[in-house]
């Protein structure tokens, strides 16, 4: 009993140093509380590590130019088919808005000196949840063109974020910093659309 006894306990302390050694090691990097107060929070969409596709130009624009296509398709079923007036206005600003990104887009890309093209179709994604869209319920469809349009607006947000901060063109850069405020409203807006809904 004894015996049995002593091995468990020898077991325990080889364990406890064990994970004692752990612990040292994994707290070498770990910040204070003082460092944690004195660090501001910082947009937890804009820290999400960039996919290396997207950091370059011709990635990034193709899927901002989809994006921009995606709002404007969607936008004109949403006048076509609802029959609430906050969705048409919302509708409206949208492809109001989406036409002149589209616009700054290639004016960036021109004065980038690139010389790529935009794709001329969407994604199958994004062409699908046109076609969703247009097939959903009447009785339905602003709750589905609410929720697309919060979607789309935070993954658009996402990456512009994402392409100002780690992008390797310097004027689609600017071009990505100064557009992503604007995605941000959109993005309160569409959640506002939604949220009154409920």
């Amino acid at each position: 009993m004894t015996r049995k006894l002593l091995i468990v306990g020898a077991a325990f302390a080889a364990l406890s140093l064990a994970a004692c050694g752990q612990k040292t090691d994994e707290a070498k990097g770990a910040a204070t509380p003082a460092e944690q107060a004195a660090t501001p929070d910082a947009n937890p969409a804009a820290t999400v590590p960039t996919p290396a596709d997207e950091a370059k130009a011709p990635d990034f624009s193709a899927k901002a130019a989809a994006g921009d296509t995606f709002e404007i398709e969607s936008a004109k079923i949403a006048l076509k088919r609802s029959t609430n007036a906050d969705v048409k206005k919302f509708a409206q600003a949208m492809i109001d808005a989406h036409t002149a990104t589209s616009q700054g887009l290639k004016a960036a890309i021109a004065a980038s000196g690139a010389t790529f093209t935009l794709p001329a179709a969407l994604p199958e994604d994004l062409q699908g949840k046109l076609d969703d869209l247009n097939k959903a319920d009447a009785k339905d469809f602003d709750k589905k063109y609410a929720d697309d349009q919060v979607d789309a607006h935070q993954a658009a947000l996402n990456l512009f974020q994402r392409y100002a901060q780690d992008g390797d063109n310097a004027a689609i850069k600017t071009f990505a910093a100064e557009t992503a405020p604007k995605i941000q409203e959109h993005l309160n807006m569409a959640e506002g659309l939604k949220n009154g809904m409920k």
